[in-house]
C-alpha cells in the first residue's frame, strides 16, 4: 500500500508540473488570463505554418566566389613578382574564372614560372604571344568553390537569423543547381530589417590609404588607369566618416586585415559619444594588424565595409587586437552591423527570387483543423477502447490523456516549436499509446484464459511485454533522431514531437497504466477474482 501511494504521488506531481507548463498557458492565452512570467517564457511556440512569418527564397551568386578567388590569387602573384623583382605590364581579372598576366620579360620567363607555381594548384596556366599568361580556374575547383559558397552562405544566414532571436527558423539549400537557399522565419514582423541583415555582405577590410581623400576620383588615375595593386573606394568626408559629400580614397588592393580575422564585434561609442562598432581580432589578425600599423605610423588606415570607406583615422601607434568603426550610424544601424560582422561575411552576394509574408489567419485555420483532427482521433480511440476492453479501457484512456499532457509540457519546457507536422506527430503519438496498451491488455487476457489469478495476470502482462515495448520504442526513437539530424524545418518539427511522444508513452503505458490497475485491485481486496477486460 505504501508503494502504491508513492507511485500515485509521483504520477500526480508529474501531471501537475507538465500541465502547468504545457496546458495552462494555452488555456490562459485562449481566455485572456495573465500567466506568470516564468510560464510565459516556457509557453509552447508555434511555427511559420501556424503563426505566420516570412518565407524567402534567395539565390547565391556563386560567380562572385570564383571572382574573389581569381582576385586573391592575382594579388598574391603580384606580391610574389614584386618580391622576385619581376616587372610585368599588367595583371587583371578578365572574368569570374580567369585572370591574365601581360608583358612578362623574355629573360624573366623562367623566374616568372617559378613565382607562379603556387597558382598552378587551382589554376590551369596557358602561355600566349608577347609574354602573356592566362590563368583559368580548374573545373573541379570551380565546382568545389560554388558548393562551398552556397554552404557558407547558408551557415552565415543561420548565424544571423539565430542572433535575430527567431524561434525554430527553417534554412535549407534547394534548387536544381543547388544555388538557392530557402529561409522561413516564424513570427518575424520587421521584414525589411530581416531582409537587410540576411542580404548584407558584411565584408570588413582594413587597408592602408595611399592617397586621399579627394573629391574627384579621376585625381588618382595614372594615364587614365588605376595604379597597379591599388583601388579607388568611395567614402564620406571628414576624418571619422561624418555625413557630407562623397569623397574617394586610393587604397592598397590587398587588405591588411579582413573580417575573417574578427573574433567579435559589439555596439560601442566613439570619442564624441556617437554610435560606433568596436571589434576584436583573433591571434592571427592581431599579429598582422600589429605589423601593418607598426610599419605605417602617421599614415591613414581605411576601415572598409562592403566596398565603402567608413572612416580613415591616422595611425598614431602600433595597434594589435582591437579597433573601432565610427561614422554616421544610428543605434539600430550599429546593432545590425555588429550582428552582421559577428556572423561573418557572405562569400557571395544574394538575390531574392521569392518573398512571401504569411499571415496568422492561415495559422488559425491550420490550428483549428489540427485540433479538430486530433479531437476526432482521440474520441474514436476512446470509443474503441471502452467498447473492446470494457472498464480496462478507462485505464488506457487515462494513460493516453496523461501522455498528451506530458508531451505538451515537454515541448514547452525545451522550447520546441509546434508545426502542422508536429500536430501529425501528436496524432501518431495517440496511435502509439493505444498500440502499447493493446499489447499489454492482450497479454493480460491470455494470462487470464490460462487460469492464472488476476493480480498474477496483470504482473505477467506488463512484465512480458516490457522489453517488447522498449525494443519498439528504441527503434522508433532512432528513426526520429535520424529525421531530426538530416531533416529540415517541418520534418524536424515532426521528429521532435515523435521523439518526445515516444518517451512520454513509455512512462504512461508502463508506469501509469500499471499503477491504475494496482489502484483498482487495491479497492477490490487482497484476492480479486474478476477483471473487466
Amino acid at each position: 500500500m505504501q508503494n502504491l501511494r508513492v507511485k500515485l504521488i509521483t504520477i500526480v506531481v508529474v501531471l501537475v508540473v507538465f500541465a502547468a507548463v504545457g496546458v495552462y498557458p494555452l488555456i490562459a492565452a485562449r481566455y485572456g488570463i495573465k500567466s506568470p512570467s516564468w510560464l510565459v517564457e516556457k509557453e509552447l511556440k508555434r511555427g511559420l505554418d501556424l503563426q505566420g512569418g516570412v518565407h524567402l527564397v534567395l539565390r547565391v551568386q556563386t560567380d562572385d566566389a570564383l571572382r574573389i578567388e581569381c582576385e586573391t590569387e592575382s594579388e598574391r602573384l603580384r606580391e610574389a613578382l614584386r618580391t622576385a623583382n619581376i616587372s610585368v605590364a599588367n595583371i587583371a581579372v578578365t572574368s569570374s574564372t580567369e585572370f591574365k598576366v601581360e608583358g612578362v620579360p623574355a629573360d624573366k620567363d623562367a623566374a616568372f614560372r617559378e613565382a607562379a607555381i603556387e597558382a598552378d594548384t587551382n589554376f590551369n596556366r596557358a602561355s600566349g604571344a608577347g609574354g602573356t599568361y592566362t590563368f583559368t580556374l580548374k573545373p573541379n575547383i570551380q565546382q568545389t568553390l560554388r558548393e562551398e559558397a552556397v554552404d557558407q552562405a547558408r551557415q552565415t544566414i543561420e548565424r544571423r537569423v539565430n542572433e535575430l532571436g527567431v524561434t525554430e527558423p527553417s534554412i535549407a539549400e534547394q534548387g536544381t543547381n543547388g544555388d538557392q537557399i530557402l529561409v522561413q522565419l516564424p513570427g518575424v514582423t520587421d521584414v525589411n530589417r530581416a531582409k537587410e541583415i540576411i542580404r548584407s555582405t558584411g565584408l570588413l577590410e582594413l587597408k592602408i590609404v595611399e592617397q586621399g581623400p579627394s573629391a574627384a576620383r579621376e585625381s588618382f588615375l595614372v594615364n587614365n588607369q588605376v595604379p597597379q595593386g591599388m583601388e579607388i573606394l568611395p567614402g564620406s568626408s571628414g576624418p571619422t566618416g561624418a555625413p557630407g559629400a562623397t569623397v574617394y580614397y586610393l587604397v592598397r588592393r590587398a587588405a591588411a586585415v579582413s573580417g575573417r580575422d574578427l573574433r567579435s564585434a559589439r555596439p560601442s561609442l566613439d570619442e564624441n559619444n556617437r554610435p560606433a562598432v568596436a571589434f576584436t581580432l583573433n591571434n592571427e589578425g592581431a599579429r598582422k594588424f600589429g605589423r601593418v600599423t607598426g610599419e605605417n605610423i602617421g599614415r591613414q588606415l581605411a576601415i572598409v565595409l562592403d566596398g565603402r570607406v567608413q572612416s580613415a583615422p591616422e595611425i598614431q601607434g602600433r595597434i594589435t587586437n582591437e579597433g573601432r568603426i565610427s561614422g554616421s550610424f544610428t543605434q539600430e544601424e550599429v546593432s545590425n552591423l555588429s550582428l552582421v560582422l559577428r556572423s561573418g561575411a557572405l562569400p557571395a552576394s544574394l538575390t531574392y527570387l521569392e518573398e512571401r509574408t504569411i499571415g496568422p489567419s492561415l495559422g488559425a485555420d491550420s490550428i483549428r483543423s489540427g485540433v479538430i483532427a486530433s479531437a476526432v482521433g482521440l474520441l474514436l480511440i476512446i470509443v474503441f477502447m471502452l467498447v473492446y476492453y470494457k472498464a480496462s479501457g478507462i485505464n488506457a484512456v487515462i494513460a493516453l490523456i496523461f501522455n498528451l499532457v506530458i508531451l505538451l509540457g515537454l515541448m514547452a519546457y525545451i522550447g520546441a516549436v509546434m508545426t502542422l507536422p508536429g500536430i501529425a506527430g501528436f496524432v501518431l503519438t495517440m496511435g502509439i499509446g493505444v498500440d502499447s496498451n493493446v499489447l499489454i491488455f492482450e497479454r493480460i487476457k491470455e494470462e487470464l484464459e490460462a487460469q492464472r489469478g488476476v493480480r498474477a495476470s496483470i504482473n505477467a502482462g506488463f512484465g512480458r511485454v516490457f522489453w517488447t515495448l522498449v525494443d519498439t520504442h528504441v527503434a522508433a526513437l532512432i528513426s526520429a533522431a535520424f529525421l531530426f539530424q538530416f531533416g529540415t524545418g517541418p520534418i524536424r518539427g515532426f521528429a521532435v514531437t515523435l521523439f518526445l511522444g515516444l518517451l512520454s508513452n513509455l512512462f504512461t503505458s508502463i508506469f501509469v497504466s500499471k499503477t491504475l490497475f494496482e489502484l483498482e485491485l487495491s479497492m477490490k481486496g487482497r484476492q480479486p477474482t474478476t477483471l473487466s477486460i
